[in-house]
């Protein structure tokens, strides 16, 4: 009987041997690219060229925003897609320019950063084609040696959760490369704790964030998390302008508006959390800073939020036994109520 191909997690153990970390000087991209909107086919290939104008740079690692292939759903002109009727079309388009993983357009992804030697993280609609249906909101990882991980966002924003499945959790991974741990999440995953703290204890030391997000806020969260993580963070917004949107886009857009995402890429160091490429504004660019990966080890030396600064021994049971959360009398009574359980006696 012919196998199956094998696991990701097993593509991933097998594209790179155990080593010892080690503490490089990594050139990184932050890639504020605008999709051909709804063109799988035509946004993978400005992605191939932009990952050549990145390799000619210099450049290690490039990130790419949240759902570049082909689109991100935005709420700010799809909040109509809650009703019933009248988004078929854009539904149907969406899912024939979604990705298969793997598939001919990671294939193709993949053959670009083996020719360049280059890192990759890209965010896309992620389709089953062996079962249509849903789609999920992927971040995928390439190295030279092909597809490394795949993450599906754990919970869908908002209006996301109209378009996109929530993902299982169980490829939260770090990426152990020649050029450093690489980990990450997808837009407002970022702000989940215990998904941070699930990554921060494989310990990365450059930190994935593609996003949608172009608020002031984010590049705040972004700052907190390379202080809290001690990696180096990599945030790719979106810039999209309304002219981006082709004349038979299948459902209106908002009248009077110039651009739905404005971008905001940026990148930021771990000792003091400060701005060390961007944030970049209304316009498609790229923000490129040099990552010392010694940085983020010296960071670590007073605080490291899955070592010296955990203190998992006490609230992991917060989490597993919320009772005792904030109430200095509730293990008094827990231990009441396992006495009066224990010699038979009703509370």
């Amino acid at each position: 009987m012919t196998e199956g191909p094998a696991p990701l997690s097993a593509v991933a153990a097998s594209s790179y041997s155990p080593q010892m970390t080690r503490f490089p000087t990594v050139r990184v991209a932050a890639i504020q690219a605008t999709p051909v909107i709804l063109d799988a086919d035509a946004t993978v290939d400005k992605a191939c060229r932009l990952l050549d104008e990145a390799a000619a740079d210099g450049v290690q690692l490039a990130v790419f925003p949240e759902t570049f292939v082909p689109l991100y759903p935005s709420n700010a002109w799809a909040k109509s897609a809650a009703a019933f009727e009248g988004w078929n079309e854009f539904w149907e388009r969406m899912w024939d320019n979604a990705v298969d993983v793997p598939g001919p357009h990671t294939d193709r992804i993949a053959r670009q950063c083996a020719r360049l030697g280059i890192h990759c993280a890209i965010g896309v609609n992620e389709r089953e084609s062996n079962r249509p249906g849903s789609l999920y909101n992927t971040l995928l990882v390439f190295g030279p040696q092909g597809l490394i991980t795949r993450h599906r966002k754990l919970m869908p924003t908002m209006h996301e959760r109209l378009f996109h499945g929530v993902g299982t959790g169980t490829d939260l991974a770090i990426a152990d490369t020649p050029i450093g741990r690489l980990g990450g999440l997808i837009c407002w995953e970022n702000m989940m704790p215990l998904a941070r703290y699930a990554l921060y204890r494989s310990g990365p030391q450059i930190w994935l964030a593609p996003t949608a997000d172009d608020s002031e806020a984010w590049l705040v969260s972004m700052r907190h998390i390379a202080t809290e993580s001690g990696a180096f963070v990599v945030s790719a917004p979106q810039y999209i302008p309304a002219s981006a949107f082709p004349d038979d886009f299948p459902v209106p857009l908002p009248e009077g508006e110039e651009v739905f995402g404005i971008g905001g890429a940026a990148i930021i160091e771990p000792d003091e959390g400060r701005v060390i490429a961007g944030p970049l504004y209304g316009e498609e660019g790229t923000v490129v800073a040099d990552c010392d990966l010694r940085v983020a080890l010296h960071a670590k030396r007073w605080f490291d939020a899955v070592g010296h600064y955990s203190r998992e021994d006490a609230l992991a049971r917060l989490i597993l036994e919320p009772e005792l959360n904030g109430d200095p009398t509730a293990a008094r009574r827990r231990s009441d109520t396992s006495e009066s359980i224990e010699s038979g006696r009703e509370i």
